[in-house]
Order: C-alpha cells, then structure tokens, then sequence
C-alpha cells in the first residue's frame, strides 16, 4: 500500500513538472513566432503611432469654463408661510385656502429650471447661440476668432446648408440645439456644503464665460419673474377674499398672508442674484480640457502593437496548419 501512494506522489510530481515544462516550450515558442515576424509588429505599431499623433494633433482644443456658486437664503417669505400654516391652516382651510406645509427648495427648484429644455430652448433664442453651439469647428486664439465648419453653415450669407435626411432639416431644429447644449453643460451640487459647479465646454474659452455669465444671470432673472408672477396672482386671490368675509380671524389671516406676498415681490425686486449668488465668477480659462493628446497616442499605439502580435501569431498558425 505505501509503495503505491509512493508511486502516486512521483506520477503527481511528473506530471506537474511535465506540466511547467510544457508551458515554458509554449511561452518560449510565441516569443520565437513573435520575434520571427519582429518586422509585421515594428511596422504596423510604427503606422499606428503615425497616425495616432496624426489624429491626435487634428482634433481641436475644447475649453472648460466653471463658476462655483452658492444657494441664496430663503428671505422671501417662505418661512413666513410655513410658519402661518401652522398657526392658520385650519381656520384658512375652511375657507378653502391651502396655506402649504412648507417652504420649498428653491435652489433646487431652479437647478432643473436651468436644466429643462423649455429654459434651455428659450436660451438659445435669446442669446443667438444656434451658429456658436453648432457650426463651431475651431478656435483661433491669435485672433481670438471661432471658426466654422463651412459644410454647416455659410458664415458670408448666413444660412444652413448642412446635408441631412428627413426629417431633420438645414437649419437644427430646437430639439437639435437642447441635446447639443446638454453635452457642453454640467451642473454638479456639493452635498455636504451646498456650493454648486457650473460648467461649460466649448472650442472658444471667451465664449464659454460668456454662456456661464448668461445662464447665472437668467436663471436668477427667470426665479424672480416667476415668484413675482406668483405673488401678485396670490394678492389679487386674497384681496378679493378679503372682501368677501366677515370674519375677523380669517381677515387677520388674509392680511399676514398679503403682507408676506408683498415681501416675496419687494425682495424680488431688490435682490439681483435672486436664486444662486456667484461665488466664483466664470473666467476664461487659458489651459485646455480636451483633448488629451498624450493619451491617444499612447492607447492607438498599443492597439497597434496588439494587433500587430495577434496578426503575426495568426499568420503564423495559420500557415503551419495548412502545410
């Protein structure tokens, strides 16, 4: 029985070492494959490598401009209203007013504002964005100059002439236009301290801070239209509640309830950075953000020699299997 276990082991330890032996003749012989085709990898992960700074030194510079912001206190009267709810819910629900539970996000609130395609569309109208968004190829930075891509648009008569397919037309159509400002854009939010990021791409860094300065600037315009909007319906809703009750109660409700409307307008109207107050103002930055030439080299260059090792090794086995 020992001499059979003993007979076991050897084979065991035979087989490993056959094993280990065998890998190092398969190893040994893909270098020898390898090295025997040395010129196939040298000159395909040589043309890989040309055009990889090729494409590399084509690709045109994109530029990122930020803007930190921070939330605005709530001083419009949110908290008055809340606290009102608690005192007059009950009492102003009998006449059919829902005072609300709570103060709202408003921060929040103009983040997906800023964010919807409704705002974004009406942006681009107003600030003739379309051409810029769209058409931009290059930047010159000598003469601080954007270039277009002459197959879109035609800058001398100012028209579309881009070939598409149905439905799309010449011109991009507003859908078009918020998808394409949606990539240039990000908005990030600090959990922890609240601060909000801001940024924008584009082939131009003065055009970059000037979209940032325009959205901060339109986002606190379009909070404070609407806020206003709303507080003057709910005065002229309360108003004529006034006028219709007897009750004293409930008219001390109704004035409280004019009165923090009121604040809601008149802060309105004197606060310019209504929503988000800039914190750090967009600048121009003078360094790219993309593209990172470095790293595209390196990546084609060793798809190049990948491809190179796998098409000497396929060559090779396929030759030795027909012969």
């Amino acid at each position: 029985m020992d001499n059979n276990l003993t007979g076991t082991k050897t084979n065991n330890a035979y087989a490993q070492n056959h094993s280990v032996v065998d890998e190092d003749i398969d190893l040994r012989e893909l270098f020898s494959i390898i090295w025997q085709g040395k010129w196939i990898v040298i000159i395909i992960t040589a043309l890989f490598a040309i055009a990889s700074v090729v494409y590399a030194i084509k690709q045109p510079n994109i530029y990122r401009a930020t803007t930190l912001l921070a939330p605005v206190s709530d001083q419009s009267g949110a908290g008055g209203l809340a606290k009102m709810a608690g005192q007059f819910g009950g009492l102003a629900s009998l006449a059919g007013i829902n005072l609300g539970a709570g103060g709202t996000d408003k921060t929040g609130l103009a983040l997906e504002v800023l964010q919807s395609r409704r705002f974004i569309e009406s942006f681009i109208v107003e600030h003739q964005l379309l051409v810029p968004l769209i058409a931009a190829k290059n930047w010159n930075a000598v003469n601080n100059e954007l270039l277009l891509d002459d197959e879109l648009y035609n800058a001398e008569t100012k028209t579309w002439i881009r070939e598409v397919k149905a439905p799309k037309t010449a011109e991009p159509s507003t859908w078009e236009a918020y998808k394409a400002f949606k990539k240039v854009l990000s908005v990030n939010t600090d959990k922890e301290t609240g601060m909000i990021t801001l940024a924008i791409e584009h082939h131009s860094p003065e055009i970059a801070k000037q979209w940032l300065l325009w959205l901060v600037s339109d986002i606190n315009e379009t909070m404070r239209d609407q806020d206003k909007l709303e507080a003057k319906s709910s005065i002229e809703y309360l108003a004529k509640k006034l006028q219709e009750t007897q009750l004293a109660d409930m008219k001390t409700v109704f004035y409280q309830l004019i009165e923090e409307q009121t604040k809601t307008i008149m802060l309105a109207e004197v606060a310019q950075e209504y929503v988000v107050k800039t914190i750090d103002p967009a600048n121009a930055p003078d360094e790219k953000a993309h593209p990172k030439r470095a790293l595209i080299v390196i990546l084609i260059t060793l798809l190049g020699l990948v491809l190179s090792i796998m098409c000497t090794l396929l060559h090779y086995f396929t030759k030795n299997k027909l012969l």
